[in-house]
């Protein structure tokens, strides 16, 4: 296919489907997204689940840097992941719902931090998930 080619379809179908950002039922009734997107029967691709994911992980550190760069800049990675994942988990609000927890981590108090980790609603309702990450505090390794 031509890049002529390319760009001409592409502009017709920007017309003709419009560019909608948040999923939604197209006249058929299917769940769609995009540019006219059918999630129903063709979800998306591999790769562009991870392109997702690259996006939404980048997005979370642009979160915690304007938040929280105190904590978050000073972390080393791994304790920098821990605060990654629960950002991507409970998106940036429900973490700095975490206040006690966040300031034990500002302090360099690991013990305290995980443990609060662990005492939370959200280690409830996640499971194994909040084990590893607390522990991953806790250790930072």
């Amino acid at each position: 296919m031509t890049e002529a080619l390319m760009n001409r379809i592409k502009a017709q179908l920007v017309r003709h489907e419009g560019l909608r950002l948040k999923p939604y039922r197209c006249t058929a009734g299917k769940l769609t997204i995009g540019i006219g997107r059918n999630l129903d029967d063709r979800g998306i691709s591999q790769k562009e689940a991870y392109m997702l994911l690259e996006n939404d992980i980048q997005n979370c550190e642009k979160q915690l840097m304007d938040e929280i760069p105190e904590v978050y800049n000073k972390l080393d990675e791994v304790r920098q992941s821990v605060l990654l994942n629960m950002c991507f988990n409970l998106g940036i609000q429900g973490l700095l719902e975490f206040k006690n927890t966040l300031a034990f981590i500002g302090t360099g108090d690991w013990e305290r931090a995980a443990n609060g980790m662990l005492a939370s609603k959200w280690a409830k309702q996640v499971g194994m998930r909040a084990i590893e990450l607390s522990e991953l505090m806790r250790k930072g390794k």
